[in-house]
């Protein structure tokens, strides 16, 4: 019986990311050696030309192949990886050529699955690819991604997102669970989680994990704030009420909600649930511990607070939330 093939070609052109470039090969060439299957996959680099094409990090990278190259030949998945200048004002710009926008919209025809990586999506968009469906992207350039694209359905959460044979890849190291997620969709869960380890990787995780984490997300400007968001978070069990927070803080309880407001764009309750929405999750993923005990310890009180505030923020429950994004190993 012959050998399945997969060619597996991504897009080069000048500053395109390094990571989205590098990493997808890295994942699949870990699916060759993990599986014993025939199956496999062939993985090359095209490029409008066979000069070295100069990579946003600096960093000279050769083609395998030309676009013309593949001109009569079947692909199986074309990666779209993504670039982007940085303003004066350091604020993040997709790079859209119209020359890569057409060559991935001829190449495209040829491709049984299309995948983007990071800001890739604008190129996908560009070329039409993305109109009538659900697209994600960097964090940082989603907003711009739905102005200049309305026919797109846009969502930053997601770390990727499939719409039939168009898969679209968050920002940065999410090529890595995009690239996993392709393995587990021709190979099998078993091979992907397999090298998801051999990668020092959590578990594979599922499109619907979010692109951020509560920690991660708010950025204090100031002493004061900086501490309250320590205290919550040392202190996530406990009742946390406004006046507590305000006394901690030595103002007064307007003063705090003005605070928040300006510094974190939220409620001093709404924050305080997000920490501990956060921590539930990070429970639910790596422990076994009950719902009532998470509850507890995260500063629910009652399981019935903990499913409310995980389907308000999460429209999940925390027992199918632990159902697929367990990571721990008993």
């Amino acid at each position: 019986m012959s050998a399945v093939r997969r060619l597996i070609v991504i897009v080069l052109f000048e500053h395109v990311d390094l990571l989205d470039v590098t990493g997808p090969p890295e994942v699949f060439s870990l699916a060759r050696r993990e599986t014993d299957e025939a199956a496999g996959y062939d993985v090359v680099l095209a490029a409008e030309t066979m000069d070295p094409v100069t990579t946003g990090a600096g960093v000279r990278v050769l083609p395998d192949v030309t676009f013309d190259d593949l001109s009569t030949r079947s692909i199986d998945t074309l990666i779209v990886p993504g670039a982007v200048e940085v303003d004066s004002r350091r604020r993040v710009h997709p790079l859209t050529d119209p020359r890569v926008v057409a060559r991935v919209r001829q190449l495209a025809d040829r491709t049984r699955r299309v995948t983007s990586v990071c800001v890739g999506a604008h190129i996908l968009a560009a070329a039409g690819l993305l109109d009538g469906k659900r697209a994600t992207t960097h964090w940082s350039t989603a907003q711009q991604l739905a102005s200049d694209h309305p026919a797109v359905e846009v969502d930053a959460d997601p770390i990727f997102i499939r719409e039939g044979d168009v898969w679209t890849g968050a920002g940065i190291s999410a090529c890595l669970d995009l690239s996993l997620a392709l393995i587990a969709d021709d190979l099998g869960e078993a091979v992907a989680l397999s090298v998801a380890r051999q990668l020092v990787m959590y578990l594979k995780r599922p499109s619907g994990q979010s692109q951020f984490s509560v920690p991660l997300e708010q950025v204090s400007t100031t002493r004061r704030t900086e501490d309250l968001r320590h205290h919550i978070m040392r202190n996530i069990g406990e009742p946390l009420t406004l006046a507590d927070l305000a006394a901690h803080a030595h103002i007064s309880d307007r003063q705090l909600t003005r605070i928040f407001k300006t510094e974190l764009g939220t409620t001093p309750h709404a924050y305080i649930e997000s920490v501990r929405v956060e921590a539930a999750r990070s429970r639910l993923e790596s422990t076994d511990a009950t719902l009532e005990r998470i509850a507890s310890t995260c500063g629910f009180g009652t399981v019935d607070t903990l499913v409310r505030a995980f389907r308000r923020r999460l429209d999940t429950t925390p027992t199918d939330y632990r159902r697929r994004f367990r990571t721990g190993q008993d």
